[in-house]
């Protein structure tokens, strides 16, 4: 075993509530070292702002284009990013010379395979300014211009968690604003499923004004509309063969528009629940476990329904021994620290790229 490389992981993501930081010393293979982790929540202000920023996101035509209010947000977010890393440091009690590397994902505000084209709000340099250490970021950026989907990237961290179980073929099953899977077994295949929370999300927004169906609650005094979830599952992404990824709003909840609060809640989570089962076509066996990482793995009524729909056990990454709060800022501590040591970060298998493949950008601390 070589040196290890002590990274921290910055992951937002399509999430819009805040920045988790995870910390992992790993050889960029199956070597991993978890330390502490933590979130910070975004003001209130910067939610807003996110909001508007996805609507002006769609306008773009060049990844690099930031007009109106975006160059302004990407510049907020990442000062943002630098306050989490120190704030993280010091509550640690952890040294800036002891980090390595700083893995940063960046805010998603636009992703668009069939266009090549896919933004993260992120200044890396920015960041290693004002952070004093080493920054890999635009993660996404290589495997895009390659010919892949730019997404899902954390299988490649699944399967260093999996690799030590016995009971595979195994499926990570991620629940942000979009769903993904990952299948470890003889290969490893991953794609995007579906929706995620961001339907629900953005349904309980409009009704309650607040983002989140706590614990499935309103999902559970509702029933199913049978008839509108069945004009859902007729989107046609789901005919198309992976690898494939979505955009956070490549859905919509106008067909549960006519519904009640707790009936449009039911209705989508069965929708999330009938898209993953889904998924199952796509691989090689049956997966004997599902483990599930993410803020919908919080929603009761969502897992019943998955497990109803997929027929095996389905279980929450901490059932494992994992914190599935952080699973995603640690895959981007893991990806960084594969991408200084030049090591594939992408496959044919889960974004579509021609060959197994490395990216990032490194931005070096002035430091």
């Amino acid at each position: 075993m070589g040196k290890l490389v002590r990274a921290i992981g910055l992951m937002s993501g399509t999430s819009m509530d805040a920045i988790d930081v995870a910390l992992l010393d790993t050889d960029g293979q199956s070597e991993l070292r978890h330390g502490p982790a933590a979130s910070y929540p975004y003001p209130a202000e910067v939610k807003v702002m996110l909001r508007a920023a996805l609507a002006e996101a769609r306008q773009l035509r060049e990844r690099g284009d930031r007009p109106g209010s975006l160059g302004e947000l990407e510049r907020t977010l990442t000062l943002l990013n630098a306050q989490a890393v120190e704030r993280f440091l010091q509550s640690n009690r952890i040294a800036q010379s002891a980090i390595d590397l700083i893995g940063y994902h960046g805010q998603t505000v636009l992703h668009d395979p069939e266009r090549s084209l896919t933004v993260q709000l992120s200044d890396g340099r920015l960041l290693a300014e004002r952070s004093g250490i080493d920054v890999v970021y635009d993660l996404r950026a290589a495997d895009i211009a390659s010919g892949g989907q730019g997404a899902p990237l954390a299988p490649v961290y699944h399967r260093a968690l999996a690799i030590q179980r016995k009971d595979l073929p195994a499926a990570f099953l991620n629940l942000g604003g979009v769903a993904n899977v990952t299948w470890v077994g003889v290969r490893l295949l991953a794609f995007d499923t579906g929706p995620g929370n961001a339907l629900l999300d953005d349904w309980m927004l409009k009704h309650t004004g607040t983002p989140q169906d706590a614990d499935g609650a309103a999902a559970a005094r509702g029933s199913v509309n049978e008839a509108v979830l069945r004009a859902l599952l007729t989107h046609c992404y789901f005919g198309i063969p992976p690898p494939k990824s979505l955009d956070r709003n490549a859905f919509s909840s106008e067909p549960v528009a006519g519904l009640s609060l707790e009936d449009g809640a039911a209705t989508l989570c069965a929708f999330t629940a009938a898209t993953i089962a889904k998924a199952r076509a796509h691989m090689q066996q049956e997966p004997k476990i599902w483990i599930v990482c993410g803020g919908g793995r919080k929603n009761k009524t969502l897992m019943a329904m998955i497990a109803a729909n997929v027929q095996n056990a389905v279980v929450p990454v901490e059932a494992i021994g994992f914190n599935g709060d952080f699973i995603e800022a640690q895959a981007w501590a893991y990806i960084a620290a594969r991408s200084r040591l030049g090591l594939p970060i992408t496959y044919p298998d889960t974004t579509g790229v021609p060959e197994p493949m490395t990216g990032g950008v490194l931005a070096r601390s002035p430091n």
